[in-house]
């Protein structure tokens, strides 16, 4: 009898024994300084015993703050294929947009100066692909709204002269988010922009007075020859958007039917 009780015994302590084995290996999978340890059972790096205090106390692992580091400072230049750095954008904005092409164009506020699209890295010329020391070059895109002309000028970094200017008529390629916020401007003072204003109104509690108000994307509309009103029949030719505005931090507002013409600095409806 004192046999049996005695087997009945260990095999209870030694359940008992392997459940909290179980618990300590779930404990130590589960615990934060234990994360990445290594074969040693030491933790990660930037993980250290805690020299003094309760936590040393009581055996516990104290894991320093993460530290994110800076980026690298960028360079003046890049090198080959390297994409542009901020220096070498607002240069070449600065040489492709001459005294000249500043006088004679506008942007899409009216102004003085073309619009910046955007400032791309040139694609090299066929016979210097397999050059490691061909010049860099930038194409810098502008649209004037004087005269509905899309600009491309090249613009070779080393030596820091125009190489080639492009003009193309009816090119739209996607807005800016300059010429976003204009046409939400545009809208939201015009009497059909009644319905998104009540929309906002309805949505927020508050007027809409600015595009600062709204999150903007944006599509380039192109008329299709005798399917618009008039008034919308030379987008295509003109800078023509349909907005898709959004609530800051909310929804969406329903504004697809409308049509801006930023060249015409006008609105049309599809309706």
């Amino acid at each position: 009898m004192r046999k049996t009780v005695h087997r009945h015994l260990g095999k209870m302590m030694a359940g008992a024994a392997i459940a909290v084995a179980g618990t300590a290996v779930m404990v130590g999978i589960t615990l934060p300084g234990s994360a990445g340890a290594d074969a040693s059972g030491r933790g990660p790096a930037g993980a250290e015993q805690a020299g003094s205090g309760q936590g040393q106390g009581q055996g516990q692992t104290a894991v320093r703050p993460g530290v994110v580091e800076q980026a690298p400072a960028q360079g003046d230049k890049g090198t080959g294929r390297d994409p542009l750095t901020d220096d070498e954008t607002a240069r070449v904005e600065r040489i492709a947009v001459n005294r000249q092409l500043f006088g004679s164009s506008e942007n899409v506020e009216g102004d003085r100066g073309p619009q910046r699209i955007g400032v791309d890295l040139a694609e090299p010329e066929e016979n210097e692909l397999d050059d490691p020391t061909a010049p860099r070059r930038a194409d810098v895109t502008l649209y004037d709204y004087r005269n509905d002309t899309l600009v491309t000028r090249t613009v070779n970094l080393d030596t820091g002269k125009v190489e080639r200017t492009d003009t193309q008529h009816g090119t739209q390629p996607p807005l800016g988010r300059d010429e976003m916020t204009e046409a939400a401007r545009l809208l939201i003072a015009d009497p059909l922009g009644a319905g998104l204003r009540a929309d906002y109104k309805d949505a927020t509690g508050k007027e809409l007075t600015s595009p600062d108000q709204l999150t903007l994307n944006s599509m380039v509309y192109r008329a299709t020859p005798g399917a618009q009103p008039g008034l919308l029949a030379k987008c295509g030719e003109h800078r023509c958007v349909r907005l898709f505005p959004k609530v800051r931090n909310g929804s969406w507002i329903d504004s697809r039917d409308l049509v801006i013409d930023l060249s015409a600095r006008k609105v049309g409806t599809l309706g």
